[in-house]
């Protein structure tokens, strides 16, 4: 018998039990379910934020790998400009060395030809002055026959050979 309670006192329970119910449904279940909406509605926003947040990072992500990619075939291309421009001025260099070669040697080849040509003068005009000075002294000498014409020639042209060495 002591758990069953006594209808007057049921009655004043059930009383005080419907009038905080009332005052409960009339000024507290509508903040509390503001509360808890408005809780909702930070939630929905804060997960609306963080997905707009996620979306941004992965934009940024793509656009920093892009630009990687982009920095990246940049330097392949400066690579393969700066490898052409050294094979060319390489080429180039080569080119000028070469023409420059033949320049001096078609020069040293002209030079060449006119140092032969002035030995070649020279020795004519040896030949000419021998000759000159051979007719000289066989005309003083006034020989009489060919083989004492041609012996002194001969020995003229030895003395000749010999003073002028």
């Amino acid at each position: 018998m002591l758990l069953q309670p006594e209808a007057g006192l049921l009655f004043w329970m059930f009383l005080s039990f419907g009038i905080v119910f009332a005052v409960l449904a009339k000024f507290g279940f509508p903040i509390i379910t503001k509360m808890v909406e408005d809780r909702n509605a930070y939630i929905e926003k804060s997960l609306d934020a963080a997905k707009e947040a996620n979306k941004q990072l992965a934009h940024i992500k793509e656009q920093s790998e892009a630009i990687l990619a982009s920095a990246r075939e940049e330097q392949v291309k400066i690579l393969k400009d700066a490898e052409s421009t050294r094979t060319r001025i390489i080429n180039e260099s080569k080119e000028l060395a070469r023409a420059e070669g033949l320049k001096e040697l078609e020069e040293l080849r002209k030079q060449m030809k006119l140092e032969k040509e002035d030995a070649i003068k020279d020795i004519r005009r040896q030949v000419a002055d021998l000759s000159v000075d051979i007719a000289e002294k066989i005309i003083r000498n006034n020989l009489n026959s060919n083989t004492e014409q041609m012996a002194m020639i001969d020995r003229l042209i030895d003395e000749s050979m010999v003073s002028k060495s």
